[in-house]
């Protein structure tokens, strides 16, 4: 319990603590709690997006996977062949949260809808984000999330 609790502080330790920098690999979460990274892969095409976190037996703590969309629409999401609960966190073009889904269920199928307007959505280990806060209203940070027409709620600099 103990070794838990640390490791959810220490993750929602600014980043700048750690000398993590915006950088395609990461994501920063940020909310009214602090702000925690995690190591993730990106999925940024239809096939990386259909194959998404499926067969895999684990993953590590503060990883995740990263789904951008080329424009905002309607998002849904289910775990066939996802062998691992995951929260799925739902984002819209300027990298706020519309949604958190908490511990989707391995295997099933059930659709689990984003939102209409959804261009980003950022997969974790399931729990994560309640240990964290992680809720509607926190921000995403990734150098893929904002544009010249909508800006990043929270920007790489």
């Amino acid at each position: 319990m103990k070794t838990a609790l640390l490791a959810a502080l220490l993750a929602a330790l600014p980043l700048a603590a750690f000398g993590a920098e915006c950088a395609p690999d990461r994501v920063t979460v940020s909310g009214d709690w602090g702000q925690a990274g995690f190591t993730v892969e990106l999925a940024d095409d239809a096939a990386e997006r259909a194959l998404g976190l499926m067969h895999r037996e684990e993953m590590p703590r503060m990883a995740g996977m990263l789904f951008v969309y080329d424009e905002p629409g309607p998002v849904s999401f289910w775990m066939r062949n996802t062998l691992i609960p995951l929260d799925i966190i739902f984002a819209r073009a300027d990298g706020t949260i519309g949604r958190v889904h908490s511990r989707a269920r391995p295997l099933d199928e059930t659709p689990i809808p984003g939102g209409d307007d959804i261009q980003y959505v950022l997969e974790i280990n399931g729990g994560m984000a309640a240990r964290l806060g992680i809720s509607e209203g926190d921000t995403l940070r990734h150098p893929a999330i904002g544009s010249d027409e909508v800006p990043a709620a929270d920007p790489c600099d």
